[in-house]
């Protein structure tokens, strides 16, 4: 049978036979952890030939004989079946695997390095190999990076070392690519079938391309980006998810000794998919403001405090919001502008709101520098209405009592004239009025955008934005 394993020394031998070109891509898969073997099993299970590339022998003869390394329910089923249809095969030769198949995804480990970094040992080992092995193939072969690494390796480190040990060139020669997986130990069969969102970051057109061919039984709607926004979206998604788990941990160390049922809490809290569980309030851009969030960050901690409960996470938040303020401050300064027009000064667009408003502390800044500034609002009128408002601030902010006094004085209802004599623009509120007003701004006027007025950064270099 195919799956036998003979005795001797598997890293230069290979344990399958020549596979019979079909219309499926022939797929290697680099690593065979948790990842690597969830694939391979899914993969095959898609109609795939899959020859697996591991370092470890006893690893590879538990393959062999379709059986699984790791405890995941219905993988040894997968595998059984695999192995039992000659569609799974294993090999301790990267070079001969890549040679015998059209796609390599690598799925070798990144723990962390002494640094706290990643350890790009293996990723580097295994790149040099399938590098030796291009040189050697006349086909476009595509290269498929699974393994979560900073930013910047893929296209940096590993394009770098494929290019030189095998003397082409990528989008040419071979395709890069970067597919992050999403796969839940316990549930890993289930999330590759009907997977939460398919992402591939691609260096060219055909690479993508042959890649969402791969996933289109499962996935017929890719996400097709950038290799170095790929790299990043892995991080991002498993950094939050780690921010939930520490947040909803914080819930329940306060809940629990003024004796309030902390899932309770949270199972109203996940309900609202509106703004608690959405994409609202988790864009890049301008620090949090306003009569509530300010004031209750700050409530909570304070509870916190108060039952002895140490919640480094919720007492980050006001640290984390200053910085951002305090980044808006030291932008606009860079600039050395001698008058700042300001567009938005309520904490929300389409409101006259100035509580806690992020942008007044800039302002009180820029004018401890000695910088004229204008503002312009089109709901915040400075009449008897905002008196309320200024009260609140001078408690709340004392060190902006002479901002709220000068407001007056600052705030225009001409944006044009203030425009025209500005050396420098701060956006801070996203309107239609303000993006036109930005669109018909001459393009040597600075402007720093606060709040990311087009989709797409504008290409103009004196645009420039916090966060992107």
């Amino acid at each position: 049978m195919r799956a036998k394993i003979k005795s001797h020394e598997l890293a230069n031998q290979q344990f399958y036979p020549q596979l019979v070109q079909k219309q499926k891509a022939r797929v290697s898969i680099c690593g065979l952890g948790y990842v690597g073997i969830v694939t391979s099993g899914c993969l095959a299970d898609l109609g795939h030939d899959i020859i697996g590339v591991d370092t470890d022998n006893r690893k590879l003869k538990t393959i062999a004989r379709g059986e699984s390394p790791i405890s995941e329910p219905g993988l040894g089923q997968l595998l059984t079946a695999g192995v039992k249809n000659e569609q799974i095969s294993v090999t301790g030769s990267l070079m001969r695997a890549v040679w015998d198949t059209d796609v390599t995804f690598v799925s070798v480990g990144t723990p962390t390095a002494e640094d706290g970094g990643c350890d790009m040992s293996a990723v580097m080992a295994v790149s040099r190999q399938m590098g030796m092995a291009l040189q050697a193939k006349k086909s476009f072969h595509v290269i498929v990076m699974r393994c979560s690494v900073p930013p910047g390796t893929t296209l940096g480190l590993m394009r770098k070392i494929l290019e030189t040990e095998s003397g082409k060139t990528m989008g040419v020669d071979f395709g890069l690519c970067f597919n992050p997986e999403f796969l839940r130990e316990g549930t890993a069969i289930e999330d590759f079938h009907t997977p939460p969102k398919t992402v591939i970051g691609a260096s060219d057109k055909l690479t993508a391309s042959k890649i969402a061919g791969i996933y289109k039984p499962v996935d017929s709607n890719p996400i097709i980006t950038s290799i170095e926004v790929a790299e990043m979206v892995k991080y991002v998604d498993n950094v939050w998810h780690a921010t939930k788990v520490t947040f909803g941990n914080e819930v329940g160390r306060i809940c629990k000794p003024i004796a309030v049922d902390s899932h309770e809490v949270m199972d109203i809290f996940v309900r609202d998919t509106k703004l608690n569980l959405s994409p609202y309030y988790l864009k890049p851009g301008f620090a949090y403001g306003g009569s509530c969030l300010p004031k209750e960050v700050r409530a909570v901690q304070h509870l916190a405090r108060d039952l002895g409960v140490n919640c480094p996470l919720v007492e980050s938040l006001s640290i984390s919001n200053w910085v951002q303020i305090e980044q808006a401050i030291d932008m606009a300064l860079a600039l050395e502008p001698e008058n700042i027009a300001i567009l938005g000064l309520a904490f929300k667009a389409n409101t006259d709101d100035l509580r806690e408003s992020p942008i007044l502390q800039v302002m009180h800044h820029l004018s401890m520098h000695g910088i004229s500034m204008k503002a312009y609002d089109a709901c915040v009128v400075a009449d008897e209405r905002l008196e309320g408002q200024f009260n609140y601030i001078k408690h709340a902010q004392p060190e902006l009592k002479h901002l709220i006094e000068a407001l007056d004085a600052v705030l225009t209802d001409d944006p044009k004239a203030m425009l025209e004599n500005a050396d420098c623009v701060i956006v801070a509120q996203k309107t239609p009025e303000i993006i036109k007003m930005i669109n018909e701004l001459s393009a040597e006027t600075p402007v720093l955008d606060l709040v990311r007025l087009f989709k797409t950064p504008p290409s103009n270099p004196n645009h420039q934005g916090i966060g992107w």
